[in-house]
């Protein structure tokens, strides 16, 4: 069983359902509306949960009921809160998230107290760092966080696993330290400078990754798959699976959660890639980020279909 660390966001999220998305200054009669625990951090910490990892959260939430629910949450999730800890001013995070006919979404993070993790509040986890088989993080924190995080993985010899999103300007310092970074198109095209749109600009923006020293570089590329680039190939893509798509938001997260998982327990890339494809692909067939996430059962039974 796999001990992942994962150190980022918490957040609460709101959505509704839109037959379009608005434009500026116009207002659209959505609906249905459904709130739940959310955040990137919060929702791969679920995901890795679900399918048999021992999972420590290392996030900062609010004293407010959103602050209540997040500890609610993770520990029916069987998630260890030691490093959830409460800011004294600052609310829970939320996002506010709208998802069109098409299925697509657009979101707004309000980070909040995840925003304000600080270095402090990473060192005080050393020993979890420690226990890790390997270290999830993304960048929906303060880059305070995230360099710290990575510079003590890194110096603990830990793999680090970035999730590149938000996006937000990565220096060559950290690209050198991360072992895994799973970009989706968007946010490997600003990594790489080229533009990612098929497999081939897929390659080339992983070769410009690989240059700036990262080990591995996974693009999250939807319903077409994932491109895997470790240097050792040309790379190729990995096919997505075929589902009845209800909610991608989700999708990323699961995928990230899941690949923990399965490279922590010691599958190959290639499989390991493939597995966090179908547990985003099930992952997309429920509404919601983190109560969307499947469960191992789950993820067996659809692999033996």
């Amino acid at each position: 069983m796999a001990n992942i660390l994962v150190v980022g966001s918490y957040v609460v999220d709101l959505m509704s359902r839109t037959p379009h998305m608005p434009s500026p200054g116009e207002t659209v009669l959505g609906g249905p509306f459904h709130m739940g625990p959310g955040g990137k951090g919060g929702n791969q910490a679920v995901a890795a949960a679900r399918l048999g990892s021992r999972v420590t959260m290392l996030t900062k939430v609010g004293h407010d009921v959103f602050g209540d629910e997040a500890l609610k949450n993770f520990t029916t999730e069987n998630i260890d809160t030691t490093h959830v800890t409460r800011h004294p001013d600052e609310v829970t995070g939320t996002a506010l998230i709208a998802v069109d006919d098409q299925r697509e979404n657009m979101i707004v993070v309000a980070p909040g107290a995840c925003g304000k993790i600080t270095k402090e509040d990473i060192y005080k986890a050393e020993q979890s760092f420690k226990d890790a088989d390997i270290v999830l993080v993304q960048l929906e924190t303060s880059m305070e966080a995230v360099e710290t995080t990575i510079n003590l993985a890194n110096k603990l010899g830990k793999p680090i696993i970035l999730n590149p999103a938000p996006y937000q300007d990565v220096s060559q310092d950290l690209l050198e330290k991360i072992d895994y970074i799973t970009p989706n198109e968007t946010e490997a095209s600003l990594l790489s400078g080229v533009k990612v749109m098929d497999e081939a600009s897929a390659r080339e923006a992983s070769i410009k990754l690989k240059e700036r020293g990262v080990n591995t570089v996974l693009i999250t590329l939807g319903k077409t798959g994932c491109f895997v680039y470790d240097g050792t190939s040309e790379g190729g893509i990995v096919p997505a699976f075929s589902v009845n798509v209800v909610d991608t938001t989700g999708a990323g997260d699961a995928f990230n959660g899941a690949f923990a998982t399965f490279i922590a327990n010691g599958l190959s890339l290639q499989e390991a890639v493939t597995r966090a494809n179908a547990v985003a692909a099930l992952a997309v067939t429920k509404v919601g980020t983190a109560p969307a996430m499947p469960f191992a059962e789950e993820v067996e039974k659809f692999l033996a279909e």
